[in-house]
């Protein structure tokens, strides 16, 4: 059997779907200039065409145009050699001597999909609540507009959706980690697709540029497993960042959480990092990542005072450089959590240099403004001092506030969306320089979990941190799960639970890391939430999990993922999945019981090569078993007990035609 995820000629024939360039004046821009709609570059503004071959699958064409009165645009195509993709990503510059006419109703797409019965796969994203990470489907019947609530991208409405027709499908991703706003509009041949910075109405300075995001669009045929898994592979192969060039492996995380008592990670210092380090390795368990969070920079145990970014004198009179050192050593990354944009009161950024700092109505917290280039200069070359002198292998970024109202607070007349346009070019530009300075340094992307998650900062960062929301609700992190594997399928997740004696699931509720915890954490990078100073006990179960997680793990990072199960966020239900690598010929299936389930069993029908023969192998208890791949395509039945999971691991064997 061929592998069926493979790109495909009929896949490729799609780019002519997918609004390629043709000619400059059919780019997909549209901006109302004073009282004129420009579409694509015209001819009065003497386009240019320049090709070039980023990479032996990535050719890329430059438009560029400029009128009579300096207004200059650019725009960047990317097209796919491997896979049926394409990109388009705008640029506006004033080079004139004096502010633009009001440009208005940018975007970066405009245009008419084409196909039978639309159908719009679409979700809500992070919604700091239990809410989120659903999807919908619908009838695109009347428009439809999406657009996330508060100025971070994934709140409200997640900047990856799929739209489905008769023919064949498009997977559609937003790179603006702002607020962006897309629509599809029923037509006569299918759906007008529009999408672009949600608010803008302004006039440009001289020397400003903005910016429209960036849209990334993926033709498939067949079925929406197809459409999922050559999303997949083209993250894994053009999008998830490389460390030191090659594919970021499965980590493995630790740290000493509200160690002393005190919140967060106010109370490190460095004699309890080193000994945290000292006690796990000496215990044989040994992070790939030694994870510092919020709190290690002078705030008196409070760590939202953000706004002074140096370490705590009194806790860590010599930095963190020795617990850098102390990584380095043993072959351990250091992550250490940042949230520049937020500043508090009596800290360093709010006393020194208020006119750096945005606010907004009846809110505590000063947003760093990096649309400043004052600000965003010395950001950046403070952090990366930092980063050299602590010898710093992961940047966390964290960013918990909602910054729209305050560009809109000082946005000013005729300016609407200007702000927020030149901060997300300062925030890719600090993300980007901090990357270039440290080679072999990545980045970690949170906001109160995963609510700026868009396609421009996945280019940059993995999230290790995807949500706030249910770390031990087991129900709730198989819908998140579902999500993630789906769309940004790196990902970090806890081995913890919240349910009690009788199923309830209360937040943040402590007890002891069990088998069912580390079965409902299977993902490409986990923390373990066993202490440093655990019981031998607690120890031992978690060495006997690590080989089997790293197993599933490498096999999440190459293969194709199958959701065997409906999943409802349910504890009365059963969640499965099936990962299959057919490079390696090789997979597992995981089936989980929930602490409600009723059902003494299940029978899942998991994807199968019937010319193959599969051997099964249950690596917690040595259990083995091998089923013809015709024989497995019509069912694969599990019967275990309540608030358990079995992950059968198996190798397939290609049977020769005769």
């Amino acid at each position: 059997m061929e592998d069926r995820n493979k790109v495909t000629k009929e896949d490729m024939a799609l780019v002519s779907k997918l609004i390629p360039y043709t000619v400059p004046e059919k780019i997909p821009l549209t901006i109302r200039y004073g009282d004129r709609v420009i579409r694509g570059i015209p001819a009065d503004f003497h386009p240019k065409v320049h090709r070039r071959l980023l990479d032996s699958n990535m050719v890329q064409t430059i438009i560029t145009g400029e009128n009579a009165e300096g207004l200059a645009l650019r725009a960047e195509y990317i097209e796919y050699r491997d896979f049926p993709v394409t990109e388009w990503t705008a640029y506006i510059t004033n080079n004139s001597e004096k502010n633009t006419p009001i440009l208005s109703r940018i975007k970066i797409m405009d245009n008419e999909l084409c196909g039978k019965h639309p159908v719009l796969v679409y979700g809500n994203g992070d919604t700091t609540r239990e809410d989120g990470y659903e999807f919908f489907r619908e009838q695109v019947k009347e428009k439809m507009t999406l657009s996330p609530k508060d100025g971070t991208p994934c709140n409200g409405a997640f900047p990856y959706m799929r739209l489905i027709f008769d023919e064949y499908g498009i997977n559609i991703a937003v790179g603006w980690p702002a607020q962006w706003e897309v629509s599809f509009t029923p037509s006569e041949n299918g759906v007008v697709f529009t999408a672009g910075q949600q608010r803008t109405n302004m006039y440009l300075k001289p020397g400003e540029t903005v910016r429209t995001p960036c849209i990334r669009l993926m033709g498939y045929t067949g079925d929406e497993d197809r459409g999922r898994n050559l999303w997949r592979r083209s993250y894994f192969k053009h999008i998830l960042p490389k460390e030191n060039g090659n594919s970021i492996p499965p980590m493995l995380c630790l740290h000493t959480f509200m160690i002393d008592g005190k919140p967060e990670f106010t109370g490190i210092t460095e004699e309890n990092q080193i000994m945290g380090i000292d006690a796990y390795l000496s215990k044989g368990l040994k992070p790939d990542i030694w994870w510092i969070d919020a709190g290690w920079y002078p705030c008196n145990y409070d760590w939202p005072q953000t706004g002074t970014w140096t370490h705590d004198p009194v806790r860590l009179p010599n930095g963190l450089g020795p617990v850098g050192k102390k990584c380095e050593e043993n072959g351990i990354r250091l992550l250490l959590w940042f949230e520049p944009e937020r500043v508090r009161p009596n800290t360093w950024l709010y006393n020194e240099h208020p006119e750096w700092l945005l606010d907004a109505p009846d809110n505590p917290n000063k947003l760093l403004d990096l649309s400043n280039p004052c600000a965003l200069d010395w950001l950046i070359n403070h952090t990366d001092r930092l980063i050299k002198e602590y010898k710093v292998h992961i940047y966390r970024q964290d960013f918990n506030f909602s910054p729209l109202p305050f560009w809109i607070q000082n946005e000013g007349e005729d300016r609407v969306g200007a702000i927020e346009n030149l901060h997300v070019q300062g925030y890719l530009k600090y993300w980007d320089e901090l990357i270039l300075r440290n080679p072999g340094l990545w980045i970690d992307s949170c906001a109160s979990g995963g609510r700026r998650n868009d396609l421009e900062t996945m280019r940059r960062a993995v999230p290790l941190h995807y949500t706030d929301v249910g770390y031990g609700n087991h129900p709730i992190k198989q819908k998140q799960y579902r999500l993630m594997f789906e769309w940004i399928p790196y990902f970090r997740s806890h081995t913890e639970n919240w349910d009690n004696e009788n199923g309830e699931y209360i937040p943040h509720r402590k007890q002891p890391v069990d088998e069912f915890a580390y079965h409902s954490a299977l993902a490409p990078a986990i923390t373990y939430t066993i202490v440093y100073n655990a019981s031998e006990e607690q120890f031992e179960l978690a060495k006997k999990f690590e080989p089997i997680w790293r197993a599933a793990a490498e096999i999440m990072l190459k293969g194709d993922y199958y959701p065997l199960t409906e999943c409802r966020k349910s504890s009365k239900d059963y969640y499965a999945m099936q990962f299959d690598d057919p490079e390696g010929n090789r997979g597992f299936i995981q089936i989980l019981r929930n602490i409600h389930t009723e059902e003494n069993g299940i029978t899942v029908y998991p994807f199968a090569d019937e010319s193959a023969v599969y051997r099964f192998e249950n690596r917690e208890t040595g259990e083995s078993m091998t089923m013809e791949g015709s024989e497995l395509k019509k069912g694969f039945a599990v019967s275990i007990p309540k608030r358990s999971s079995v992950i059968w691991f198996y190798e397939k064997e290609i049977c020769k035609k005769k």
